[in-house]
């Protein structure tokens, strides 16, 4: 290290302190953050001690951990596949070809960063799978160039960005989702809210704006954080392999490999698959069968056939991508056991963890610090149950119930739930999975900028959130039937 360069006056003066902030965090939590596994499993044990001490029997919590255990199987491998897609969509040769060329734009490694953070949270609005996917292979092909001297703890917590900071506030919403469509309404629920178009929620003046300003701070905290000088860590330092897949396929060399080099299985299988996704696509709202991951998932394991063009190609691809699943396949089951102990395991009085941190929120939330509060409880629940319309369902009885009695707008009771969702992922491991899969990175190298993006986002959206229920009207929801 160059000690005289550090020790000058003028790199110091040019060392921001966001740089400052994210390199001692980043250097505390390479020594002490655990890996994202330990990190799951300490908090089932924080779940099972919470609810053990509202009285819930440990049998019960015991049984509530192994039910759930499986619950989250179908989301499990939905996620996986978001990578694995994702993965070989990016390295068939045109689409390397592709972002290769978006990654030859920026002229400087800050600026590589902010457009890491841009494409991370723009494409976030639409959906938050193509995000983290799109984004991460940006990062890593930027990562790939010399001439940059890029930070790749910095360009990958810009990669991560959408899902910490506005993906809850575009079309790839849960929450939103689920107040605008009857069908997917719990009875229960729609009888206390009504229904909620995206008009009163996500196309609001005001939570358009602030998804702006959202966007603009992020941006300014990814370039000031992003390190320079002698305290960068390239990819190299991290000891990431940054080598390009090579997918080159020769000459079938026996008669029983002329199928899997020749394009024959790949166009009947495509063309079949398109067949469905046309009527997919044209039976339903486009943006709602996009944000479906079955749908998505599907459709991109359809382009990357059709990309790879031959078998073998694909297979190779697949099998290559497969590796950088291991943390979602190992951790998303704990998540689904802490969501069944926290929802489902009652003490003596049918309570469950969930019910008790939900009401006791409420209670102490007034008109004016309504957005607030459950803001801040949205957060907190959001770090034990990872999961946008999930958390949701649990959460929206109680909090739609509240903002009827003290009269606050619905359709921003929801924004002020999507807001606080995003906040949690910023420090919480379990949508970092796919992305740290493809970066060949590990939560702790990447937290540290995260954490700083974090210290800035909590205070702002809160405030946002306080601010702008006040330009709010409360109208009384309408019960369809009613």
């Amino acid at each position: 290290m160059n000690t005289e360069r550090l020790s000058n006056p003028v790199y110091k003066n040019t060392t921001g302190r966001l740089e400052r902030i994210a390199v001692s965090v980043s250097n505390w939590s390479e020594k002490w953050f655990p890996e994202a596994y330990i990190f799951a499993a300490l908090a089932v044990i924080v779940v099972t001690l919470a609810a053990m001490y509202m009285g819930v029997p440990l049998v019960q919590v015991a049984r509530g951990f192994g039910d759930g255990y499986w619950t989250l199987i179908p989301f499990t491998m939905q996620m996986a596949l978001v990578a694995i897609s994702g993965y070989i969509v990016a390295v068939s040769p045109l689409a390397s070809r592709l972002i290769n060329s978006l990654a030859s734009m920026p002229r400087s490694a800050r600026g590589a960063v902010v457009l890491v953070a841009c494409v991370s949270m723009g494409t976030s609005l639409f959906n938050w799978a193509i995000s983290l996917i799109l984004s991460g292979l940006l990062a890593k092909a930027i990562a790939r160039r010399k001439d940059l001297h890029v930070d790749y703890r910095a360009a990958g917590a810009a990669a991560y960005l959408g899902m910490g900071a506005t993906w809850a506030l575009g079309l790839s919403s849960s929450a939103a989702q689920l107040m605008a469509n009857p069908a997917s309404l719990p009875t229960g629920l729609i009888e206390i809210s009504g229904v909620i178009p995206f008009s009163e929620t996500i196309f609001t003046w005001q939570s358009m704006l602030m998804t702006a300003i959202l966007i603009v701070v992020s941006v300014a905290i990814a370039y000031f954080s992003t390190p320079t000088g002698n305290r960068v860590k390239t990819a190299a330092d991290l000891g990431v392999n940054l080598t390009e897949i090579n997918l080159d396929v020769s000459k079938p060399q026996r008669p029983g490999e002329w199928l899997e080099y020749s394009p024959v299985m790949t166009i009947l299988v495509v063309a079949l698959s398109s067949i469905w996704l046309y009527s997919e696509f044209t039976s339903k709202d486009p943006v709602l069968a996009i944000s479906n991951l079955n749908t998505y998932n599907f459709l991109f394991l359809t382009l990357g056939m059709l990309l790879c063009w031959r078998p073998i190609r694909f297979i190779r691809a697949f099998a290559k991508a497969v590796p950088s699943v291991a943390g979602v396949l190992i951790q998303f089951p704990l998540y689904g056991g802490i969501a069944y102990i926290m929802t489902k395991a009652a003490n003596g009085d049918g309570q469950t963890l969930s019910h008790v941190l939900a009401s006791g929120f409420v209670s102490v939330a007034s008109y004016d610090t309504f957005s607030a509060v459950i803001g801040l409880y949205s957060a907190i629940l959001g770090f034990f149950i990872p999961s946008g319309g999930g958390k949701w369902l649990i959460e929206a009885p109680y909090v739609m119930q509240a903002a009827n009695e003290l009269k606050v707008n619905l359709g921003w009771s929801v924004q002020i739930y999507n807001a606080a969702e995003a906040l949690p992922n910023l420090i919480n491991p379990f949508w970092m999975l796919p992305l740290l899969g493809v970066l060949g990175l590990r939560a702790r190298d990447i937290v540290g900028f995260t954490f700083t993006q974090l210290l800035l986002h909590l205070p702002l959206v809160l405030f946002l959130l306080w601010a702008f229920a006040s330009t709010f009207q409360y109208i009384a929801p309408v019960i369809p039937g009613k």
